[in-house]
This record gives C-alpha cells, structure tokens and sequence, in this order.
C-alpha cells in the first residue's frame, strides 16, 4: 500500500520520555478494513463539458479571486508562489493552483492503532466513517437534545462494533456538557480508548489542530507521524470565495504535521453559491482547490483530500435540504473533476433533512450515498446517522445506516465471474423442471452468496405480526443499538500510552479556565 509522501511503512516507534507508542497487533478486524470498489464509476460529463467546468473555476479564481482572512502567513505564501495579492484578495493565473497540487499523492494509507484496521484513501478504495458535527442527538426513548461526552463515546463504540463502518470519525457529536476550550481533548482521547480504528481531530483553531496531533504523537511515536498519515482533519471553506484564519491555521498546521487535511466547501445553491448545479459546481471546484494547493505551499507532498458539499435549498421558505437529486448528481461531476487531478476524493454522504428515522430519511439518505458510491468518493464522511439537517445524530438512524453501509459493501463488490459463480456443476445437477435448493452447489455458496441484513424482516405478515410485535426499522434499531452498547468490549490499549495520554489532558487543562464559547 501506498504510505503519505510515499514512504516506507514502518513499525511505530516509542514515544519521547519512554512512553510506548506501540500499536496493538493482535487484533483481527471485524470486517474489511475498507472497501476495494469492483465496479466503475459513473462518469456523466463529456470532456468538453469538463474543460468549461475549469475553465470557469479557472475565470472565477483570475477575475473574482479568494479572500483569505487573519492568516497573513498564507498571503505571504501566495505572493511567494506567483498569486496576485491585493490586500486579502488573492487571484491566481489558470492552471497555477493545478501545477501546486499535483505534488500531492493520489493515495496514501491512514494508519489505525490497531495495523489491522488501517485504511487506504484514494485510487479505488472506498471507505465509511460516521456523520460529524451534530450539536444535538436523539432516540426514540429521550427525544431530540444536546449531546454529551457520554453520547460521544456511545457513537464511537457503535462504530467500532459495526463491521460495515471503517473509521472512527471525528465530531461524531459535540459534547457540550465539556467546555469549548478543553472539548477536543477529551473527543481525541475517546477516540483512541473507545475505538482501534483511524480517526479524526479538531480543527476549531490552530492549538486545538496542535492538541489532536500532539496527541496522535504519543499514541504512534513523534517519528512515526513525521512519516505517515494517523489524524485527518476537516476544514471548511467559508463559502462564498472566503477562507477565513481560523480554518488555514488549523489546514496548515495538519499539513506542516504530514497529515491529511480534508478541504470541503459547504454551499446551499442559492445562498452561498448559484442556484443552477453547474456554476455551484464550479465554485466548488475553485474553493477546494485553493485549500488544496496551499497544504502543498506548506509542506510539498503532504496527503490532502479533495473535499465536497452540495446541497440546495427550498426557494419557498429558505430552509436547506439535504438528499435531493440535484446535488446527488452533481457529485458525479464532482467526481470526474477530482480524478482529473489525481486526488482522494471526500463527496456526498448518508444526508438527510428528516426530523425522524422514517421514510423521509431512508429515501433521502439513499439518494445521496449512492451518488458517493457512483461518484467514486474514497472517505464517505457522514456515512451513518446524520438527521434534521445534520443538526441531530440519531442513534436508531445510525444503526439503520450502519445496515445500509452493509447492503453497500456487496453493491460495491460488482459481480464476480467464475466457474462457480456460473454455476454450470448446478445446471446439470438439478435440470429442467426442479429446483436449486438443496443442490451442492447451493450448499456451498449458501451462506455467503447474499448480504444479510440485521435489521429487515423478511417474514410473512402473519408471522411479523405475531412473533414481531409488529415493528418497524426504526424500533428494531433502537433494540439493537441498546444490545451493541450492554456487550461492547473496548480495545486493549497500552497502559503507558493511556497514561501518557491522560497526563497530556491533565497537563493542557490545569489552571485553565473554562469557556464555553
């Protein structure tokens, strides 16, 4: 596998002081560590259509330009690298921010505590993590409220039993029973005890990205991390053409770290970009290319994703929507777009606008992953448990789509083509007229020849209503979700590294007062 800056993957050495940075080896992962795609993407754009894509994100970063805000070390860098700097407005010539990023790799591994759970990021690889960023949660049990460290810890031990998830997430939902300031600390360090797999760290502002990498430092040792990609971190352009202070000092600080910062635009077509897909597209394009090129400024050949967030919203009242086909489709392009400049890819997700696990959000959910399943998205943020506008992590939804990310595995696989799976040994065996139930080649292949979910009742209606209890989804997911945390079994972690951990934590926080803004 291909490591960050194409170095060769190492064995993680001690931390400084002797903390151990030791890995756990021994256990095995629950499922695939991530998905290799066996079916091609869906490629909806000529190449001419294309070319006027760039070549409007191309006028838009010449004519428009981007503000970059409270960072004067990026314009310094721009100015540097042959941009047009004008205050905090920076244009760039067409094809400049293209030549920057093609330093940076099509593909790099992100490696877990656990080897084991290790995930491959980029060229066909496809890889679920939950939704991030939910202030509230809900259940059918409590109803929709604020989130705490406990429900934090509750969504990274759903995502570590489930095997259809491949990664830890990051702000699976803020905890705001911890204050702001000290927030990240405790959301790191639950990632790490709670969970073997990769995850992600803060990027609220620069100490807080310093914080999450410092951390990933004690658990992996500080030579291992200068080599390889542990952390990834989220950071958003401030659509329309911003790129405020607070998400390049975190960006860069991910970046002079070698470790892989996620740039995603978020526009709402009609509010913070054009209301027709294909301008939206566009901007969008010329946004993340920006953040793209200036994690290579800081440190050439760091791994980068190349991010994307469409989405639309109702021009009757206002209010945004999420799982409608129009961004779905724009995804495809997004696609296109992404692996013309041979980077990873992050687009689309498990999005939803419903206030419930319903209908609404399984149709709507749908929509969306499967445009991040044919758009050829390698890290699918949001894969499990995004509702209301991703302003509520549910914890029954998150089951439901952790059973959807199952079903998708299989989709993804495509359609293999053997001497057994043509089956021809069970043509001549059973004959015309019979059937293939009981016939050899049926018995072998049975129990691995579809995906099975945990969650559908496929039963008659007679028996559903008597032995079922009538239920829906929604309820057997609450069942499940109840059961998966009353036998969950954390990790093994190393003692000295947990330690070291703690002291960390202990260490940043003393004396500090708390701010809950």
């Amino acid at each position: 596998m291909a490591a960050a800056l194409g170095a060769e993957i190492e064995t993680p050495r001690k931390a400084r002081g002797g903390r151990s940075g030791r890995r756990e080896g021994t256990a095995k992962p629950l499922g695939v560590p991530y998905i290799v795609r066996g079916i091609p993407t869906y490629d909806i754009l000529s190449e001419e259509n294309l070319l006027k894509i760039e070549r409007t994100a191309d006028r838009i970063l010449a004519e428009v330009g981007i503000a970059f805000r409270d960072d004067p070390i990026v314009l310094d860098y721009w100015k540097r690298a042959g941009a047009r700097v004008d205050g905090e407005l920076v244009r760039f010539e067409p094809g400049m921010l293209r030549e920057i990023v093609s330093s940076a790799p099509a593909e790099f591994t992100q490696h877990a505590r656990n080897p084991a759970n290790n995930v491959q990021i980029g060229g066909n690889n496809v890889v679920f993590s939950p939704a991030y960023g939910s202030p509230f949660v809900m259940d059918l049990d409590k109803g929709r409220r604020y989130g705490t460290i406990e429900d934090f810890r509750n969504f990274i031990k759903l995502a570590q039993a489930s095997p259809w998830l491949h990664h830890s997430g990051g702000t699976i939902c803020e905890p705001v029973d911890i204050p702001v300031n000290k927030r990240h600390l405790h959301m790191v360090y639950s990632h790490i005890k709670y969970s073997d797999r990769a995850f992600m760290g803060s990027i609220t502002a620069e100490e807080r990205a310093e914080d999450s990498i410092a951390m990933a430092r004690i658990l992996f040792g500080a030579d291992f991390v200068d080599r390889n990609c542990v952390i990834l971190g989220n950071v958003n352009v401030n659509s329309p053409l911003v790129w405020d202070g607070t998400m390049t000092k975190s960006l860069r600080a991910y970046a002079r770290a070698n470790q892989a910062a996620v740039v995603v635009p978020f526009i709402l077509g009609g509010a913070m970009g054009p209301v027709t897909n294909a301008g939206a597209i566009a901007q969008s394009y010329a946004e993340t290319l920006a953040g793209c090129a200036l994690t290579q400024l800081e440190r050439k050949g760091a791994p980068v994703i190349f991010g994307n967030f469409l989405s639309s919203m109702s021009l009757r009242s206002g209010s945004p929507t999420f799982g409608t086909p129009e961004p779905a489709i724009g995804s495809m392009v997004v696609g296109q777009l992404a692996r013309r400049l041979k980077l990873p890819l992050r687009c689309a997700g498990n999005f939803s606008n419903s206030k419930l696990p319903d209908g609404q959000a399984m149709q709507e959910g749908l929509m969306s992953m499967l445009s991040a399943v044919h758009c050829g998205a390698n890290f699918i943020l949001h894969s499990a448990g995004f509702l209301d506008g991703l302003l509520a992590m549910s914890y029954e939804k998150f089951v439901m789509d952790a059973d959807l990310c199952g079903a998708l595995h299989s989709y993804l696989a495509g359609v293999t083509v053997d001497d057994n799976t043509l089956a021809m040994d069970a043509f001549l065996q059973v004959g015309p007229g019979s059937h293939f139930l009981g016939c050899d080649h049926t018995m072998r292949n049975y129990t691995t020849a579809f995906w099975d979910s945990t969650l559908s009742d496929n039963e008659p209606f007679e028996k559903w209503s008597e032995e079922g209890g009538s239920t829906d989804m929604a309820t057997r997911a609450n069942r499940q979700w109840k059961k998966t945390l009353a036998e969950y079994e954390a990790p093994p972690l190393d003692v000295a590294t947990d330690e070291a951990l703690q002291d960390f934590i202990a260490r940043k926080t003393q004396g500090v007062a708390d701010a809950w803004y």
